[in-house]
């Protein structure tokens, strides 16, 4: 078997920081799942969902012989009289304890959920995120973790054209998440191919164009997407990860394949069942495309 390493994220397990976000399944069992399908690592999840106290919660992921990939951050980085260091900074001391090496952030808004209408940003507000993107960068790179951005839908950073601000922009590397990307207008085939370099973590989703559409034309939420089968296991959706997972192996990368289809649980599943399935078949499709890569 091919070499490549695979993390999970809570949010595949319905497990998100946005209020009212479906049942919220427990750490115990969501990482004891994570480990029957011998997943190497996992992203922190949102605040709460692991002790906040940083040794506690390398003790827990060390309890279920899980690494620290880091996680999901959401901060508001495009407000002038907003400095963002300050959680940052906090945030990170949890990952020098645990071990973990990827802080990935999200510009979120300042406004609740994904839903709500974003602002338009000028240049002026372009030059306060880049700036504020490459001071966490710094910062993280002195204590050894590598911060990068996650474009995602009902953010700051979301639609191609805020993507190409951030490539000229900044020096900040990008969290790879197929599913957002397509959603706000970026093939990420193409961004691989274009911008491999500046790629050092990866969220793999597979998706359903016909759904996302309908959530990108503004028909129904983001939400409501989800809840209407936007995501699907790996290799049954209409984005190429095949071409995906084998490009980045091609590039030399060498960072984590994430498990990070955002789902919504309405209650606790049967043992054996719900997340945990779409996940076993999404796990053995990117250890399939990894083999056959290195059988050629």
């Amino acid at each position: 078997m091919a070499d490549v390493k695979i993390a999970g994220a809570p949010i595949s397990w319905g497990v998100c920081e946005v209020p009212n976000w479906g049942h919220q399944m427990t750490p115990e069992r969501v990482l004891k799942e994570m480990a029957e399908l011998g997943l190497g690592a996992t992203e922190f999840g949102p605040e709460g969902f692991l002790p906040t106290e940083a040794k506690l919660r390398a003790e827990v992921l060390e309890a279920h012989g899980m690494e620290a990939v880091g996680g999901f951050f959401p901060v508001v980085l495009h407000l002038a009289d907003q400095d963002p260091m300050p959680i940052v900074q906090k945030e990170l001391e949890a990952y020098v304890a645990s071990g973990a090496k990827t802080l990935v952030l999200s510009a979120i808004t300042g406004l609740d959920g994904y839903d709500v209408k974003r602002t338009t940003l000028d240049e002026a507000g372009w030059k306060v995120l880049n700036g504020n993107l490459d001071r966490v960068r710094e910062y993280a790179l002195s204590l050894g973790v590598t911060a990068v951005l996650h474009p995602h839908v009902g953010t700051m950073v979301e639609t191609k054209d805020d993507i190409e601000h951030i490539l000229a922009g900044s020096k900040i590397d990008f969290c790879l998440d197929t599913g957002h990307m397509i959603i706000g207008g970026t093939d990420p085939v193409e961004f691989v191919h274009k911008h491999a370099d500046r790629v050092k973590h990866s969220h793999l989703k597979d998706v359903n164009l016909k759904v996302a559409d309908r959530v990108q034309s503004g028909e129904i939420t983001y939400y409501q997407g989800i809840l209407e089968g936007m995501y699907v296991p790996l290799g049954e959706g209409d984005v190429d990860i095949r071409a995906i997972v084998r490009g980045l192996i091609q590039s030399g990368y060498t960072g984590w394949f994430t498990l990070e289809q955002d789902n919504v649980i309405p209650a606790e599943p049967a043992a054996g069942g719900g997340p945990l399935d779409s996940a076993r078949k999404s796990v053995a499709f990117i250890r399939a495309v990894a083999d056959e890569l290195a059988a050629e």
